[in-house]
Parts: structure tokens; C-alpha cells; sequence
């Protein structure tokens, strides 16, 4: 006599979610669980571009006094005349307009991790860099030896040019003869926040 099974009691052996199968959870690119969701077609562009820096780097949280830098829409060109202005000799004037120029693109090269920051202070002023100077300072950039930068010592934000010696000792150093330089040492705490690409001195 043949047995019948009850198919409620059958034991599935295919199909449905294996356990231990498939990407550990915060084993992605993000290093973190994604979730699908909804969004308005005119933002996915933007949200895919966000997501490549994201995927990329995690953006550090910039401190409370920089300014986040936008990526204004270009509208903004102002002639750009093809003759240098001459710091020495006068050269012949030539009023031919090469092209113009949105100071947006020349200034920021990645939005996304672009901030402004306001100095306090004389300690840089034989790099240029007055008191109440606007700086621009981008968070993506690897700090190279000789660069201005954005630090974070002991609970304290400066900008100073970035110094690293043979022994891989770092030191910050100011452009001002009235101040010493700064050497990192051991037990500090000590973070670069970002690399001063261009300041903004005002004349008036």
C-alpha cells in the first residue's frame, strides 16, 4: 500500500531565501545596509552623482563656522581679456575679450566637498592670507608636503602649511615671523580637515 504525504508537511528543499545565502549586511560599497526607495525623476541625476562621492569617500562633517560651497547654475560670465595685466613693466593695452569666465568653475572643482572658511588671525600673512580673507578648502584632496591646510589640533582649528620631514614628522608651520612653528607629537590630537586650494582678499 502506497503512503500518501500531506503536502503541508513536506519539507521544501528549493526556492525561497537560503540562510547565510547572498552579501553579508554592510558588506556593499557603502559599507552600510541599503534600503530601495522612490524619488522624482528630475533628482536621480543628482542623486547618483551624490552617491558616487559617497560610495567613494564618506564626507567628513565640516565644522559649524565653514560654509558649505554650492554648485551654483552658471549665469554669471564676466569678460575675460586675452592680455595679462603686467606686476613689473607697463605691456600695450589690448581690449580683445578671449573668452568669459564663471568663477564658480574656476574656483570649486568638486562642489560636493568644497567648503568656505573665514580667517581669524596674522599667523599666514606672508602666504597672503589676511584676516577676514575668504579661503577655499577642499575636504576630497590628499594633503601633500608644502600645502596650506585646514587642521584640527586639540579641539582647535588652524591653517598653517603643512610640513613632513624625513622621519615623517609633521609639523605645521605659520608664515609670520611672530609665531613658532607647531610640531605634532605623540598623544596630540591632531586631524587635516582640507586642503586650501585659493584665497579671497578683498581690496576695499
Amino acid at each position: 500500500m502506497t503512503k500518501t504525504m500531506d503536502p503541508s508537511k513536506t519539507k521544501r528543499t528549493r526556492g525561497g531565501r537560503r540562510e547565510g545565502a547572498g552579501r553579508p549586511h554592510g558588506s556593499g560599497k557603502y559599507g552600510e545596509p541599503t534600503k530601495a526607495i522612490r524619488v522624482p525623476g528630475s533628482l536621480v541625476d543628482e542623486l547618483q552623482e551624490f552617491l558616487v562621492h559617497y560610495g567613494q569617500k564618506k564626507e567628513p562633517k565640516a565644522p559649524s563656522f565653514m560654509l558649505k560651497a554650492s554648485k551654483a547654475p552658471i549665469g554669471v560670465r564676466l569678460p575675460l581679456y586675452n592680455s595679462k595685466v603686467a606686476a613689473g613693466f607697463p605691456s600695450p593695452a589690448d581690449n580683445h575679450v578671449n573668452t568669459r569666465l564663471d568663477l564658480n568653475e574656476y574656483l570649486i572643482k568638486d562642489p560636493a566637498s568644497t567648503f568656505y572658511v573665514r580667517v581669524e588671525g596674522d599667523s599666514m600673512i606672508g602666504a597672503g592670507i589676511h584676516p577676514n580673507d575668504l579661503l577655499v578648502v577642499d575636504l576630497s584632496l590628499t594633503p601633500q608636503n608644502g600645502q596650506v591646510i585646514i587642521a584640527l589640533v586639540n579641539d582647535e582649528f588652524t591653517v598653517k602649511r603643512l610640513k613632513i620631514g624625513k622621519n615623517k614628522q609633521i609639523s605645521l608651520l605659520p608664515e609670520n615671523e611672530n609665531y613658532s612653528p607647531l610640531v605634532i607629537k605623540e598623544g596630540m590630537d591632531f586631524k587635516i580637515w582640507g586642503v586650501v586650494t585659493n584665497v579671497i582678499h578683498s581690496f576695499v
